[in-house]
């Protein structure tokens, strides 16, 4: 056989053997997470429920999902293990840090510039708006409508 007609085999058993290859870390590091679970920890299931770890048993974990109220589910369904900061950030959103220690973030670039806030509507154009709505004159019939009886919505309109 010539090494052309060969090569694509090649590559795709390469490619195949680089994806199993990682799956299957992914799926070692997934386990090794799930037997780090601790009483008190928090997780997240991969339905995207976040709870407490109350019990770890073998293929099980008993989980708090609200004060007082326990759900058990397989190790399989915890999709992350939270560290305390995160999960106290999303479940309770408690920071850890204090507000006067956070840069205060304007809301738009004029708080950026020296010169004070200018008020625009000060210098309003006195003229009045145009508007596009529906004019009250069409109903009585003094208005620009066409006299052929095709206005809009008119029973002759196409």
């Amino acid at each position: 056989m010539n090494l052309v007609t060969l090569l694509p085999f090649i590559v795709l058993i390469g490619a195949m053997f680089l994806m199993t290859r990682s799956a299957k870390k992914k799926q070692q590091a997934a386990a090794q997470m799930r037997d780090h679970m601790v009483t008190g920890t928090g997780v997240r299931t991969i339905g995207g429920m976040y709870a407490t770890v109350k019990e770890v048993g073998d293929d099980t974990v008993t989980l708090e999902v609200a004060p007082g109220v326990h759900a058990i589910y397989a190790k399989n369904a915890i999709g992350a293990v939270l560290e305390d900061a995160e999960y106290n950030r999303i479940v309770h959103g408690i920071t850890e840090d204090a507000p006067g220690d956070t840069p205060v973030v304007p809301d738009d670039a004029s708080a950026l510039t020296e010169d004070p806030k200018t008020d625009l509507t000060k210098d309003e154009d006195p003229s009045p708006k145009l508007d596009l709505g529906k004019r009250d004159d069409v109903a009585d019939g003094s208005g620009d409508e066409p006299t052929d009886g095709k206005a809009d919505g008119g029973p002759a309109a196409k």
